[in-house]
């Protein structure tokens, strides 16, 4: 897949690039409905000999439009987004700058600049997609715009238990903790990717070494608490426990970024610098603060032997994804 970092106003010439199925949309998660809509752009450029496309937008535009919003953290940051629209077979992924004056465009000149200035034959995007200045331009508008110069699919919403299969839903489950929740909507268990730092090494002395991570992007945490987890490394895949928090038997604040630590189960290797990809299977607890270190350490102790009893079970039922998975 080529991938084409766009500012506007762009330069690029509508002959030197070729005809596609775009697919349209932010698609921060690339869940479920995500995927449909960009499968369907691929299935439809098969059929009829044209390049496949994704357009999205870089930074979120809540970050740009929102007054109170300076920063968002993603589902999907744009490396891992680019990653997994790769995975789906696209030819190509347009990311465009998505800054003030872009946003202030007519939703005819958005189409006129963006998709018929880009060659596009035919678009595909989801029921909710909107474009131009203030959302104006809808998929019910888009036929007018397009004055004939392509053709278009809408894709219906998706829903999973009478709930519409969203970012924002995705969102809601990561931030109540439910990570167990999510790869029914994924179609993948949730990550986040970081490097391994030093830390307190306090975990070393009270027999529970574990792996500090620093972010290596602006990725959404879940809520704070205990995880069964697996931690990937190279090729390697571990099965552990991961605290997200402020350590609140050790540390009375609660200001800044929380720490990430992972305890990997039967694991003594020295792993300072290597980058760690966090699978988050499932919350076990809420932080919380002990009275002692004997009683943390015992409470650790409990966490392990759940997660080592979830992932047993796991290995014995292997079917816990959608039939569409493909991560």
């Amino acid at each position: 897949m080529e991938t084409l970092f766009i500012s506007h106003p762009h330069h690029l010439q509508k002959e030197a690039l070729p005809p596609t199925v775009m697919a349209l949309g932010y698609f921060d998660g690339i869940h479920l409905g995500h995927q449909e809509v960009i499968r369907t752009a691929v299935d439809i450029a098969a059929e009829r000999g044209y390049k496949s496309a994704v357009m999205t937008f870089h930074p979120h535009p809540s970050v740009v439009l929102g007054k109170q919003k300076q920063h968002i953290r993603l589902i999907t940051p744009l490396k891992k987004k680019e990653q997994l629209v790769a995975a789906l077979g696209v030819d190509y992924l347009y990311v465009v700058e998505f800054t003030p004056t872009f946003a202030q465009l007519l939703p005819e000149q958005f189409v006129d600049q963006y998709l018929i200035g880009f060659h596009v034959k035919h678009v595909v995007a989801g029921f909710d997609f909107t474009y131009g200045r203030f959302g104006k331009g809808t998929m019910e508008t888009l036929p007018l715009h397009s004055r004939g110069h392509f053709t278009q699919t809408v894709i219906p919403k998706l829903t999973i238990g009478g709930e519409k299969i969203s970012s924002t839903y995705v969102r809601k489950l990561l931030q109540n903790g439910e990570v167990e929740q999510l790869p029914r909507l994924l179609g993948r268990f949730y990550e986040i990717e970081g490097t391994v730092i030093g830390g307190e090494r306090r975990g070393r002395t009270i027999g529970f070494p574990t792996a500090n991570i620093a972010l290596n992007d602006d990725y959404l945490l879940p809520a704070l608490g205990v995880y069964a987890v697996r931690a990937k490394i190279g090729s390697d895949v571990f099965p552990g426990v991961c605290n997200v928090g402020y350590k609140p038997t050790f540390h009375s604040s609660q200001e800044g970024m929380p720490s990430i630590e992972v305890h990997i189960f039967h694991f003594e290797k020295d792993i300072y610098g290597e980058t760690v990809t966090v699978e988050w299977h499932r919350r076990l607890r809420s932080e919380q603060k002990f009275a002692s270190v004997d009683e943390l350490v015992a409470q650790i102790q409990r966490d392990k032997e759940e997660a080592q009893r979830y992932f047993n079970s796991l290995n014995e039922n292997t079917c816990i994804l959608p039939e569409k998975k493909v991560f």
